[in-house]
């Protein structure tokens, strides 16, 4: 049976059909969507999914499953793999018992607006097999050859994906059946120090022998015939005569085979599925062919496929010409695009394919229509948004205490927290990484920085990494400032559920309050906001931005949307045009979607517009020196 899936929807069906029993992971774009589209079968078939606290808990839930014999999976961006490596690394070497497979999504051209981390050097380093996805195909059969994989050689194996992959639809042959056979398998773990634990150097030397003794039998298994001819992990296709060759991994593989579509270009071609470890033999087969002299190399980030071309052509002594980012044919950075990979086979063919005018007026069209189509806007909160009114009473409050804007630094995290960063309220200075924020506050204090220091961390990012640098700040009584920004929802990858969402009817997770957290972390001076309650919220933030050591201001109040999601009404606002001015000070100093401004014509002066789509935050009433922005007589 065919359907249309994205990658992520055919990881998670094939992890279905691979008859996995435990999932856990911690939502990054691009690798969300996996558990989303398993969370609703969890009950009908008895499997335990959770969005755990973040990636190194999520790791070791799953971890622990495969250690008594259960095929677990986990998921996570790239981003996610730096905060789990530390039981990553640790459990290669112990190895485990069932299946265990470690999904990560890198993001080739930095979409969802973080590094462009190449996550196959962590395989490398961490002594992992890894399978590198081309194909949305890919996806559902290669994560049921992981777990094959995994439970013959005993250890983890990750499964690699980009954005293009996991978020791009094609049609895929699904199995459709769903095996719950291994649920028949008692759970089961020996008493094993040796293996299970780091405590003598003499374990850790065996471990690491294990774990390479793994590594090279995870190849033979994948270069089996009956695994080449079922998922066709590596593949050569060979075009006599023809002295060029192309050696190629992961997401580019649609686009190269397109180009050679529509081309009709004949080159020697070698797929490579398991980047590591890279598959040395067919590699040297490849490379033995005595009519090719030039070989270009696709892969997308690092040169991590190409410079293993070069070291084992010197082994070989085969003199070829090798193209790629290291001949700066390619470039290092960015996803590739159709136009990028035909110069690239140009150069390995040393014809210029060139765009035809056709083409080129067809592009020219498609870009100018493109360009016509983009509305020039801020990037600010959603109609609503809690953290626009954590954001204006903070400039508000900074303001008060007569400091310039430029005096007091913020520190921002991940999340739609960091959307404060930009206008109107420019008030974020920094983001580097989840809870970061209130560690680095407290280095800026050390390093000698006298006005205050803000930290502003979401909910779901403090529960994932601010809890110890909390810790560290009451331990070290620096004097910083935090703001937890809590909407209850993990919203800026899709509004899932994180230790503090409010307790849905649907869900059998209990709620842990961060409030109580941030108290059994020590911290003495702990306030409660209502960013809808400006006033209040000024007040509250002037006092802990003074405070002399650790203050915490939980601003809280339900992301807007899923709040309307839920039928949540308020009271809404309308404009007096009798007493606005048309000062724009509201639009200026909230950027809200749902404020039109109508400039001075011969028929109507400037007035500004409160549209039926305001959810009733009531901060624009606050921002206008007239008066003129009332609540809706009717309230709706």
């Amino acid at each position: 049976m065919r359907k249309l899936l994205t990658g992520n929807e055919a990881i998670a069906q094939g992890a279905l059909e691979a008859g996995v029993e435990v999932v856990a992971g911690y939502p990054g774009t691009p690798s969300t969507e996996v558990i989303l589209n398993l969370m609703p079968k969890r009950k009908e078939l008895g499997i335990h999914i959770e969005w755990s606290v973040n990636e190194k808990v999520a790791f070791e839930v799953a971890a622990g499953a495969a250690w008594v014999g259960k095929r677990a999976l986990v998921t996570m961006k790239m981003s996610g793999l730096n905060v789990a490596a530390d039981s990553i690394a640790s459990i290669a070497y112990s190895g485990c018992n069932g299946g265990l497979v470690i999904f990560v999504a890198d993001d080739p051209g930095a979409n969802a607006g973080m590094v462009e981390q190449d996550s196959r050097y962590y395989a490398k380093s961490m002594i992992i097999p890894m399978l590198d996805l081309a194909s949305q195909q890919e996806c559902l059969d290669y994560i049921k050859i992981a777990f094959e994989i995994s439970e013959k050689i005993k250890g983890p194996v990750m499964l690699r994906s980009t954005t293009d992959i996991s978020h791009v639809a094609s049609l895929v042959e699904i199995n459709g059946k769903v095996e719950r056979e291994v649920e028949k398998k008692e759970p089961y773990f020996e008493r094993n120090i040796q293996k299970y634990t780091k405590a003598a150097s003499s374990w850790c030397i065996a471990q690491h022998q294990d774990a390479l003794n793994r590594l090279t039998y995870a190849l033979d298994t994948i270069e089996s015939k009956n695994y080449n001819k079922k998922y066709s992990i590596n593949e050569i296709h060979s075009e006599p005569e023809s002295k060029y060759g192309v050696i190629y991994g992961g997401a580019v593989q649609g686009i190269f085979l397109e180009v050679l579509r529509n081309h009709n270009i004949k080159v020697n071609q070698l797929k490579i599925g398991m980047v590591h470890p890279l598959p040395e033999e067919i590699i040297k087969d490849f490379l033995r062919n005595k009519n090719i002299e030039r070989i270009l190399v696709l892969e997308e980030l690092d040169p991590i496929i190409e410079l293993e071309i070069y070291r084992i052509a010197y082994l070989l002594n085969k003199r070829v010409e090798i193209l790629g980012k290291l001949s700066n044919t390619l470039p290092f950075t960015g996803s590739y695009s159709f136009p990028l990979v035909r110069k690239a086979l140009g150069v390995l063919l040393e014809t210029d394919f060139g765009d035809s005018d056709k083409e080129k007026n067809q592009l020219k069209s498609v870009l100018q229509e493109a360009q016509d189509l983009v509305v020039a806007r801020p990037t600010s909160f959603c109609t609503g948004c809690p953290h626009r009114g954590t954001y204006y009473a903070l400039n508000k409050a900074i303001k008060n205490l007569k400091y310039k804007r430029d005096d007091i630094i913020v520190h921002g995290d991940i999340g739609c927290t960091i959307l404060g960063m930009n206008k109107p309220f420019e008030s974020c200075w920094t983001e580097v990484a989840m809870g970061a924020s209130i560690g680095i506050a407290q280095g800026f204090k050390w390093g000698g920085i006298k006005k205050p220091v803000i930290a502003a961390i979401g909910d779901s990012t403090f529960f994932h990494a601010g809890i110890p640098p909390l810790i560290n700040a009451v331990h070290q009584n620096a004097q910083v400032c935090i703001i937890i920004l809590d909407n209850w929802w993990t919203a800026m990858t899709g509004f899932e559920e994180n230790p503090g969402t409010v307790h849905l009817k649907e869900s059998d997770t209990k709620r842990v309050d961060l409030v109580n957290i941030c108290r059994g972390c020590g911290v003495e001076k702990i306030d409660i906001i209502d960013p809808y309650k400006p006033e209040e919220s000024i007040k509250i933030l002037e006092k802990a931005i003074e405070y002399p050591g650790v203050s915490v201001v939980v601003s809280r109040e339900e992301c807007a949307l899923q709040a309307q999601r839920r039928k949540v009404s308020l009271p809404k606002f309308t404009v007096d045009i009798e007493k606005c001015t048309g000062c724009q000070i509201c639009l200026n100093q909230l950027s809200c979607p749902e404020m039109v401004f109508h400039p001075k014509t011969k028929d109507h002066k400037a007035y500004m517009e409160i549209t039926v789509d305001c959810f009733g935050c009531g901060l624009c009433q606050h921002s206008c020196p007239t008066g003129a922005i009332e609540v809706k007589e009717d309230g709706k």
